[in-house]
């Protein structure tokens, strides 16, 4: 049996090779993964135009150049917004679509805790570097949680970067047109992993919304001891792993019914 083709998208802050490191490792052999970096820092930094529609085309570049017509795509906040474009724009070349909690799905009637909670996040486009991100984790998780402290030492060079790739999303999220109907149309199983220590404003709403107005065939699964930056591919891969392989085996065969059913019709 060929392995499963899968493209794992990060978030904004880790390197996709550092953030998927320990979850490709619980996969296993019958994985066929790839961790794609995102097109944001490929040369460094925001380039000129970029947009989401440029993270998608990177999508479809990585996938092309391996021969892959239809994959799994996972993808992690700002790599979980790239890849709900990504089923918006390409859904015949998905076999499913995984969710790590991701950044923001779309500028949509959503609820008044929601909305307001929103409005926070275009405050941090003030704030000098050096409180962005501290502040930008702190808005990801439920009030009480105890974010861990910096790493000791000077940070890592690619951290540099990160601020303004956030700033970009942020602005990108303001003007970007994410179909919805194309996704209310996307019928592909859709895996959705939720921290229950991630606020619930946020990540908790989205997948309510998603799961009530978007996807017929949903399936949530809660990592009660984790948060958007303690997220269950970096603490729990395993179980995380073991979660993917019945979503991607449950997607391979309802693929296999569905071309079984259509060459007995026309057959």
């Amino acid at each position: 049996m060929e392995p499963m083709r899968a493209i794992l998208l990060p978030g904004a802050v880790l390197p996709a090779h550092l953030a998927y490191e320990a979850l490709i490792e619980a996969l296993g052999p019958d994985v066929q993964p790839v961790a794609k970096e995102l097109e944001l820092y490929k040369d460094g930094g925001p380039p000129a135009g970029w947009s989401l529609g440029t993270e998608v085309d990177g999508v479809v570049r990585v996938a092309d150049a391996r021969g892959w017509q239809t994959f799994h795509l996972v993808g992690y906040s700002h790599g979980g917004t790239v890849a709900l474009a990504f089923a918006a724009h390409h859904p015949e070349r998905l076999q499913s679509l995984a969710l790590l909690e991701p950044a923001w799905a779309g500028n949509w009637d959503w609820s008044h805790s929601y909305s307001e909670y929103r409005k926070q996040y275009e405050q941090l486009e003030e704030l000098p570097p050096e409180e962005f991100i501290p502040a930008f984790m702190r808005l990801t998780v439920r009030p009480d949680v105890a974010l861990p402290p910096p790493e000791p030492g000077p940070p890592p060079p690619w951290m540099a970067q990160r601020p303004a790739g956030i700033r970009a999303f942020l602005q990108a999220f303001r003007t970007y047109d994410l179909d919805r109907s194309r996704l209310a149309a996307f019928s592909k199983p859709v895996f959705y992993a939720l921290g229950g220590l991630s606020n619930p404003d946020d990540y908790g709403e989205m997948a309510a919304r998603l799961a009530r107005v978007f996807f017929p065939d949903f399936h949530l699964e809660v990592f009660p001891r984790r948060h958007h930056f303690d997220p269950p591919h970096l603490s729990e891969p395993q179980r995380l792993a073991e979660g993917l392989h019945r979503h991607w085996a449950a997607a391979e065969e309802q693929s296999k019914n569905k071309h079984a059913a259509t060459e007995s019709r026309t057959g």
